[in-house]
């Protein structure tokens, strides 16, 4: 069943990319459609393992034939050798990364760091970026936050979209979830496009906590994309969970040719 699901996913991403890639002429003030980069002709490195409870072969089955409908060149790999292929991490415009917890080398780490410094994009998701390599406080400082508990476990809870302004989530409203809420540790100097807020239900003392959800950020020249969403596979049946992956995705695509993006203020708008 879950096969299925995903495959009507893949089916739908693709008439959602052929839709979309038809409006190249987009009124800036019709927030109901969002101004978007191709992915035609990028390069992209997409990684995925570690812990097999976040479906990282499920998550690979249904975002590399997106991102191959979209144009863009994909290099699938299951471990972190490639990140010390130096060839492959010159070439590529995007590194999305699904690996969740596990251990990376001195010299992977030190070449992927690297490699997003000077300018290649780096967009995941979930713990598979939120919660990889926990003793590597440099790869957590690149991404930008780091996974340290989700009260409940799998739970119903809503997301604000708190930037109404920006292409990722331009267009999109409030939505709800039933999954794990992530609670992160998270650098104050990201620009945060969505929220959740916390209820007093499991743990009392962060009742009301507001916690980013989906952050843009700039490390080196690359930019980097996060959203804490997609515990699972389904979670992307959501049609906003999917769609601000995707976006972003796009976003962080463009990193060698756009360059980082700057903002004003890395403060979390109100609703």
């Amino acid at each position: 069943m879950k096969n299925v699901r995903i495959l009507l996913i893949t089916i739908l991403t693709g008439i959602t990319s052929l839709t979309m890639s038809c409006n190249n002429t987009v009124n800036k003030n019709d927030r109901s459609v969002l101004p978007v980069e191709s992915l035609k002709g990028k390069k992209v490195l997409y990684l995925y393992g570690g812990w097999e409870g976040h479906e990282p072969e499920q998550c690979r089955d249904l975002f590399v034939p997106w991102l191959e409908s979209e144009g863009a060149e994909v290099f699938v790999y299951d471990n972190l050798d490639c990140y010390t292929d130096s060839a492959l991490m010159e070439r590529v415009d995007l590194i999305i990364q699904h690996f969740t917890q596990g251990e990376i080398t001195p010299q992977q780490e030190k070449a992927l760091l690297n490699a997003v410094r000077n300018g290649t994009g780096l967009a995941g998701w979930h713990g598979g970026t939120g919660d990889s390599f926990r003793t590597n406080v440099a790869f957590q400082y690149m991404v930008g936050g780091q996974w340290v508990a989700h009260p409940g476990n799998v739970i119903d809870y809503e997301v604000s979209i708190t930037d109404r302004e920006d292409p990722v989530t331009m267009g999109l409203n409030n939505f709800d979830m039933h999954s794990e809420q992530y609670y992160m540790h998270v650098d104050p100097n990201v620009k945060v496009l969505a929220t959740t807020t916390f209820s007093a239900e499991h743990d009392d003392w962060i009742a009301g906590a507001v916690m980013p959800v989906v952050w843009k950020k700039s490390f080196g020249k690359g930019r980097v994309f996060y959203s804490s969403l997609g515990h699972v596979a389904s979670d992307f049946e959501v049609h906003e969970v999917l769609e601000i992956m995707q976006r972003g995705i796009r976003w962080a695509a463009q990193s060698k040719a756009e360059g980082p993006e700057q903002w004003l203020s890395p403060l979390y708008p109100s609703n």
